[in-house]
Order: structure tokens, then sequence, then C-alpha cells
């Protein structure tokens, strides 16, 4: 569909990286079934939503991950090469990249994420904690192609892409992603990747449909970011947060569900919604160990280390450039 000039002009498209923005949710939404991208999710309110969600009871993979980058830091230390430069592909909150600094003699770390606000505040904390340590933080779309900054580029190159994010990418742009990914750091490269497990389905059902409703906010924060940055006027009240696991695809889904026959208008485009009509935000996948390293294998990466909580619900995997 045809984007009109006066409704771009109303919308204030600023830059490069909200007219993508533009293109991506026109299309998306004209599809069927209809789609939002989940990269969208993360503008400054989202992220803290996020952040948010990480602390809540429901929500295991955060301190699940952190207790096996806690407890396994000396043996993840023991593979980085001295002086390397950290690259969090969607870095976030530095909580995570905090415990591979403090066990590692890291030279720069390099935070890549689309919210260059958020990421600048992360960086600016992060440098009063570690004055030695060279940050240079970047805005892009780290599932896109990107430059990595000039001072990084003769260090060893170590990837952390922590949270399962590549759980929110379909299997075959999770194979894109990790390729890319080694392109982009080069030969000799490693990574740290964190994959969420397969496991009982109520506990997945309860992270992602926590009782006190932070993640129906954080799934609804993107039609608020639409209506603020691309002039739309979606009714929050009509919509509604639905996450249900899809057993067959070992995957979680969250929606939002329209309540009621409805027309939003976009950028000059109407988009009709029916009752009870999804739009699809994101997925999440669950892995088990052996599917993960098959995964990483088919994309070029050499699994070395492979660690899990006791209980078995999250992983994290060390994996070198083959």
């Amino acid at each position: 569909m045809s984007m009109h000039a006066p409704a771009l002009a109303d919308a204030h498209l600023p830059d490069e990286q909200t007219s993508a923005f533009a293109r991506d949710a026109t299309r998306d939404l004209s599809q069927h079934p209809k789609r939002l991208s989940p990269k969208y999710f993360y503008d400054a309110t989202g992220s803290e939503l996020f952040e948010a969600i990480t602390r809540l009871p429901e929500y295991y993979p955060t301190r699940t991950e952190l207790l096996i980058l806690r407890d396994r830091g000396s043996a993840i230390a023991a593979l980085i090469p001295k002086g390397a430069a950290l690259v969090e592909f969607g870095a976030g909150a530095t909580t995570k990249a905090r415990l591979l600094l403090k066990n590692s003699a890291f030279g720069a770390y390099v935070p890549v994420d689309i919210c260059g606000e958020f990421i600048k505040a992360q960086a600016d904390a992060l440098r009063k904690d570690f004055p030695r340590l060279a940050v240079y933080p970047v805005a892009a779309d780290f599932t896109a192609p990107f430059t990595l900054p000039s001072a990084a580029e003769t260090m060893p190159k170590v990837g952390f892409f922590p949270g399962s994010t590549i759980g929110n990418f379909e299997p075959d742009e999770a194979y894109r992603f990790l390729r890319s990914a080694r392109d982009i750091l080069g030969e000799d490269a490693q990574m740290i990747i964190g994959a969420d497990l397969e496991k009982d389905e109520r506990v997945l059902y309860d992270a992602y449909n926590d009782a006190a409703g932070v993640t129906a906010r954080f799934n609804l924060n993107v039609l608020v970011r639409i209506n603020r940055e691309l002039g739309a006027n979606f009714d929050l009240s009509a919509f509604t947060h639905r996450a249900i696991y899809n057993r067959e695809r070992h995957r979680i889904e969250m929606h939002l569900i329209s309540k009621k026959k409805q027309t939003v208008r976009m950028l000059g485009t109407s988009f009709s919604f029916r009752p009870g009509e999804s739009i699809h935000t994101e997925n999440s996948y669950k892995y088990s160990v052996d599917r993960f390293k098959a995964l990483a294998r088919g994309a070029g990466w050499a699994v070395r280390e492979s660690w899990t909580d006791p209980a078995r619900m999250f992983s994290v995997h060390a994996v070198a450039a083959a």
C-alpha cells in the first residue's frame, strides 16, 4: 500500500530509522494474519518495561541466566582472549554484560541496539563503574549488517547475545542472524549466547502472562509507539494481550487481540479489524541443547561449551567461528 506524503509529514518522520519503522509497520499490518516485528517493542518505555519483566517472579529466564553466568564465570573467562572487544547484540540493561566484564580482561565494550537513547544512558553508567574500559555504543538494528567502531577493529571480538533473544527469530532468521554476526565479528570471533530451554507448559504460560500485567503493558506499548511516531489512532482499550504456547512449533506466541470490529488509520492507510482478530507481535522459540547446537553448527559456529542451570531451565553456549 502506498504512503501518502501528507500523512508522512503529519507523522514527523525525522530519520531513516523511523522511515524503516513506517515501512515495516505498514507492510506487516497489511498481511493476513497481521503482525508487527518485536524489534519495535524497544523504545525507551518498552526497554524499561522489559527490564521490569525481568524482575517478575514468574519470569525465570533472566535470573536463571544470571545464575549460569555467575556460576560459570571462570569457565567463560578462560575461553576469552585478553583485550577482546565484547560486542553485545541487542544490548539492554548491562547487568549480564557486567558479569562478563568483571570476570574477563576485555579491552572494550560495544553495546548495539536500535534504541540509541537507552544504550547511551547505559553506556554512561557503565563508564563510571569501569573507568578503564573503552565503551563505544552503536545505535543500529542488530538484525542487519552494521559497522563496528574503528577502535575495536583490531581487537579480538566476542559477541554476546543473552536473554534468549535468539528465540525471537524464526529458525531461518536465527540462522541468518548467526551468519551475519559471524561476518560482522570477523575471523576467529567467538560468541556467548543464551537460549531458553523446553519445559513444562504451565511455567512458560505464567512467564508470559504475569499476574501484575507488565507483559501486557509491554505488548501494548508497541501500539503506543505507532501512535506517537507514525501518527496512528490505535485505541489501546480495544486490544488485549494474549500469550499462548504452540506445542508443535516449540514456541510461545504473543498476540494483541482486537476486542471489536474497528478501523485504524496510519500514514493515510486504513486497517480493518474483526472481533478476535490478532496482531502477532512476537514468538519465543524454546530449544533443546541439541537443537541449539545443530542451529549453531549450521550457521558456521563450532560449539565449544554449553552450560545449563541444575533444573535445566536455561542454557548458555560458547561458540567459535568455524
